[in-house]
Parts: C-alpha cells; sequence; structure tokens
C-alpha cells in the first residue's frame, strides 16, 4: 500500500463553479503541475482520490484548484476543511527540499539522544510543533532558531537542544 503525505486544507469555495483554494505546506510557490490525483479524507483512515481539471498559483502557500466531479459551489462546500493527501513519489517532486513538511519521518536527536520519528509537523507563526510519541504518549516538541541546532538530511535527523524540563511531562 502507497504512502500518503498530508499537504494541507480545502480553506474556501472560489467562485461559482467548484473551484476551492487549497492552503498547502509545500514550502515553495507551485501550480502543482503534471500532477494528476490528490486524496481527500472523507471519512477517518479513508483516503478517496480526487482527479486534478486545473490547478494554479494564488500566494506562496495557496492554489486555486479545481477537481472533477466538483462543479459547483455547494459540492465544493461539502469537502471544504478537508486535508488533501499526496502518495509519497508525489509529494517528493512538488514539496519543497526545506519545507517544514519534509520533515516528517526524520528523527529527532536531543544531545545525542534519538527522542523517536517526526510523525507530523505543525506549522505555527513563530515555530513548528514536530509530534512524536514518547513511551506511546503524543509529544509536541517546539521547534525554532532557539532550538534548532543542526538538520541532516543524508541521516534524516533533527539536532535540537531542548529547554531542561520539556520532555518531563512524557517520561
Amino acid at each position: 500500500m502507497a504512502e500518503y503525505r498530508n499537504i494541507g486544507k480545502l480553506v474556501s469555495t472560489f467562485g461559482v463553479k467548484g473551484e476551492m483554494i487549497l492552503h498547502h505546506y509545500l514550502g515553495k510557490k507551485t501550480s502543482l503541475k503534471s500532477l494528476e490525483t490528490v486524496f481527500i479524507e472523507t471519512l477517518k483512515d479513508s483516503l478517496l482520490p480526487y482527479f486534478i481539471e486545473h490547478a494554479r498559483i494564488k500566494t506562496d502557500s495557496e492554489v486555486y484548484i479545481k477537481l472533477e466531479g466538483i462543479n459547483t459551489k455547494e459540492a465544493a462546500q461539502k469537502i471544504l476543511q478537508k486535508e488533501l493527501w499526496l502518495t509519497e513519489d508525489d509529494f517528493e517532486k512538488h514539496a519543497g527540499k526545506s519545507a517544514p513538511i519534509s520533515f516528517v519521518g526524520f528523527h529527532l536527536i536531543d544531545q545525542e539522544n534519538d527522542l523517536g520519528e517526526i510523525a507530523e509537523v505543525i506549522e505555527q507563526p513563530h515555530q513548528i510543533l514536530c509530534k512524536i510519541f514518547i513511551n506511546n504518549k503524543e509529544a509536541l516538541i517546539p521547534i525554532h532558531e532557539g532550538t534548532l541546532q543542526k538538520i541532516d538530511k543524508k541521516k534524516k535527523q533533527l539536532h535540537v537542544e531542548l529547554p531542561d524540563g520539556l520532555l518531563e511531562v512524557y517520561l
């Protein structure tokens, strides 16, 4: 089974013919050129494929997107606020190399201790939160210029220096 990566959310409709605005975390301006299919989680853990009729750039982090079969504003509203997913291969082609979302799958290293694999990246205005699991508990670790020490893309590691006591809640 293919692996999928979350790239953003359908945030609003545009016009009356089913076009929508996708707010994405790909880390670069993109028109999603050559992308044919996206996946939408309509039910929990159930991704349905949608074919792209056309897409065009709106801003650095937004794209106008028209999906096949969604031809009215009302039909588009039914899938608003749904998250959009790409296959791992398509994600690699369209994500910026230094986009925070590309750190999913990296290991978070705090002073030589492997804290675990990053399961999700949540972008906030002044920091990034990396979701990892410590002792089967979800932990949100803040990453910003004060904590990030080094990014090792070859080893797929993010080296950080976390404040004392931050992890004690999860231990």
